[in-house]
């Protein structure tokens, strides 16, 4: 094991830093396996990413000329698709939380630390089944594999496509049951429910609807593999089963599975706007309950997936629920904005990321909203303004949000900090890439240009080349993100215990935390998020006496630029 001094409890001590070999072994301490997660999910992330190159290269022209033909281009929006929700943004939400809710809770792991680990080992081969795929035949129904495509039409990969979901299911329910009980069980006696830290409210919302909807989609899978493999007929309307079946069930489970992976992201932005805007959080509570709101709301929008193919008379209670989610989300875009307002903003990478979902996560509500809409949702259905849209949701939102984090707790989980430099244009080229890439699919979908096809009306094309151009920006930009972790990792700039002086408990520890997080029993403060009171700097000053002084501490002496005046006394 090696070895590295951290202050702790004002004293020098010996902090034991797991050897690079514990990462890729069997571990039941909750900060390893974090780390496998998200290193897990990013290796996932950049093949995903291969293939979404592959897709634009391929769309620079109306005909196909990248791809041996259209089986072939069907696999990589496929696998492409199913690699980024299902091995990438949802592990890493995975990860994140199993190293940031034991320590924002002030507990030593996670409560079932075996369990954890399982959940965990079932994730590699999942991803690794979704590869494999492409030397048997791959799967080539799409990422929500409507029959009879997935049934009678795709090769044995679909098979393994099955498989692979049905381990990725039991993983996320084994990991959201250890989420439950943790919060529910393991919080300190003085953090009451509304003293959470907001990212624990969305990792506990995120773990009821993953509890409740994924055995759907279980049960859909295990249906899918019996037609497949034992010649059930289930999906086959021609022998009396009911082909829409898996349509009701895939998106009974999918549809909430957005919020799977968006509110882990909206925990997100209330640490990082709070903390880089030094101003108390607006509206905790409405932000904490609008995320049950979401997870328990979120059940009763499935049917908008299905418009055209659903009863006419069953269309308007399903448009009227799709447009009633983004009411608990609105509270949370208000809270947002009223947390930095007056606030002394820093402009440093982390914030800039969670400033720039908060712009496009706001335009994927809207064209939500729109799709909400029956008429409006019929005539764009399976056109690019529904791809477009998806995008701004999930890159805009949870890929925009997993970066934030990144930037903002990879101090925490390595010891060093990031460079801000590089930082800031990864965030540039991301931004504008995203921009370049999915705005434009509005235009294209509008028009009339379908998803999911490789050959295309030549009208389209100069929208495509430019569409694909700006997508090769955004693929470059994630490297500007691998060079910095690796360059960090070696050499960056040593980061303490609290460089941004926050509150919540996982900045009271060093960084990295020792084995079992936290040297004694540690004390959260009232307020999590109670920034610029006298109360909020004594607490930090105690922190600093302890864990040696921050970076932040000169910045939050000074009063926020938006602070009110102090009151004076009344005239005569």
């Amino acid at each position: 094991m090696a070895t590295a001094s951290y202050p702790m409890d004002g004293v020098a001590g010996q902090v034991k830093r797991p050897a690079l070999a514990e990462y890729f072994t069997w571990s039941i301490d909750h900060k390893i396996i974090g780390v496998q997660y998200i290193v897990t999910s990013l290796f996932f992330f950049i093949i995903a990413g291969a293939l979404a190159m592959l897709i634009r290269w391929e769309l620079m022209t109306p005909e196909i000329t990248v791809m041996a033909d259209g089986s072939q281009y069907n696999t990589l929006f496929s696998i492409h698709g199913t690699m980024m929700i299902f091995t990438w943004i949802v592990p890493f939400w995975a990860g994140l939380g199993n190293y940031l809710i034991p320590l924002m809770l002030g507990a030593k792991d996670m409560a079932f630390p075996w369990l954890n680990a399982f959940a965990f080992w079932l994730l590699p081969p999942s991803g690794f089944l979704l590869i494999l795929g492409f030397f048997i035949g791959p799967a080539e129904a799409g990422w929500t594999s409507y029959p009879p495509l997935s049934t009678i039409y795709s090769p044995d990969g679909q098979t393994l496509w099955a498989l692979s979901i049905h381990l990725v299911g039991l993983s996320s329910i084994l990991g959201a049951i250890n989420f439950i009980v943790t919060i529910k069980n393991m919080r300190p006696p003085s953090m009451g429910w509304f003293q959470m830290p907001l990212f624990a409210w969305a990792t506990l919302a995120t773990s009821i609807i993953v509890v409740l909807a994924t055995p759907f989609l279980a049960g859909a899978l295990t249906l899918l593999l019996l037609d497949r493999v034992a010649g059930t007929t289930f999906f086959d309307a021609t022998s009396g089963g009911d082909v829409l079946l898996w349509q009701n069930i895939f998106w009974f489970y999918s549809h909430p599975a957005v919020y799977i992976m968006i509110l882990p992201g909206f925990g997100v932005l209330s640490e990082v706007l709070a903390i880089h805007s030094r101003k108390p959080i607006f509206g905790y509570r409405m932000i904490a309950l609008s995320s049950m709101a979401i997870a328990i709301v979120g059940f009763t929008v499935w049917a908008h997936h299905m418009f055209t193919s659903l009863q006419p008379e069953l269309r308007i209670p399903f448009m009227i629920t799709s447009m009633i989610i983004a009411v608990p989300t609105g509270i949370k875009i208000f809270g947002w904005l009223g947390t930095i307002w007056g606030g002394r903003i820093r402009l440093n990478s982390a914030n800039l990321f969670s400033l720039g979902f908060l712009s496009l996560f706001v335009i994927g509500g809207i064209s939500g909203v729109m799709l909400a809409a029956v008429p409006v949702n019929i005539h764009m259905h399976d056109t690019y303004f529904v791809v477009s849209h998806f995008h701004f949701v999930l890159y805009g939102g949870s890929v925009f949000a997993i970066y934030s984090a990144l930037y903002h707790w990879w101090p925490k989980i390595t010891g060093r900090m990031l460079d801000e430099r590089l930082g800031k244009i990864h965030f540039v080229t991301t931004y504008i890439g995203f921009l370049g890439t999915f705005m434009p699919q509005h235009i294209v979908g509008m028009q009339g240009m379908p998803r999911r096809v490789a050959v295309y009306d030549p009208q389209f094309q100069d929208l495509n080349v430019l569409i694909s151009l700006f997508s090769f920006l955004l693929g470059i930009s994630t490297f500007f993100l691998l060079y910095n972790m690796v360059v960090s990792t070696v050499a960056g700039r040593v980061a303490g215990a609290n460089p941004w002086r926050a509150l919540t408990l996982e900045w009271q520890t060093t960084s990295p935390p020792p084995a079992y997080n936290f040297a004694g029993e540690p004390v959260p403060f009232e307020d999590p998020y109670g920034y610029g009171t006298d109360a909020s700097k004594a607490y930090l000053d105690a922190m600093e006496s302890r864990f040696g002084p921050s970076p932040g501490a000169e910045e939050e002496r000074r009063p926020p630029s938006g602070a009110l005046p102090e009151p004076q006394p009344a005239g005569d």
